[in-house]
């Protein structure tokens, strides 16, 4: 018993408590989808209106056992579909700032949770470069 590493307690051995989990997730994005849809559907028209591009981005991210998904947002920068301007010279939306403060901008992230790829525990994504 001694034997056993720390990081083993923690592992998800898709026992009853991540089956609870999992159920909790469902429901309670689900619920959160019914709530929201209306506000994303206007945020969704709005971003479309303000600037042409999609409307949602999607950022890889690494989740549970380093399996890698397509983390969606709604789109808050200008759309560079050639991908030529650095990092720092990319410029926000007029609703940018808005979404980012009030969260907005990571409803679509409940699809992710519906699919499996992400948790309401903790839903933050680890961006791959980070474990490179």
């Amino acid at each position: 018993m001694r034997h056993i590493r720390v990081q083993h307690l923690f592992s998800s051995t898709h026992g009853a408590p991540d089956q609870i989990r999992r159920s909790l997730d469902v429901v309670i994005a689900c619920a959160l989808l019914a709530i929201t849809a209306p506000l994303m559907l206007l945020v969704a028209l709005a971003v479309k209106v303000e600037s042409p591009g999609p409307v949602l981005v999607k950022q890889t991210c690494i989740g549970l056992g380093g399996r890698r998904f397509q983390m969606l947002r709604f789109r808050t920068l200008m759309h560079d579909p050639d991908h030529t301007l650095p990092i720092w010279a990319e410029k926000t939306t007029l609703l940018a700032e808005t979404l980012r403060f009030t969260r907005i901008e990571a409803l679509p992230q409940l699809v992710n949770v519906l699919r499996g790829e992400m948790s309401l525990i903790d839903p933050d994504g680890r961006s791959p470069s980070f474990l490179d």
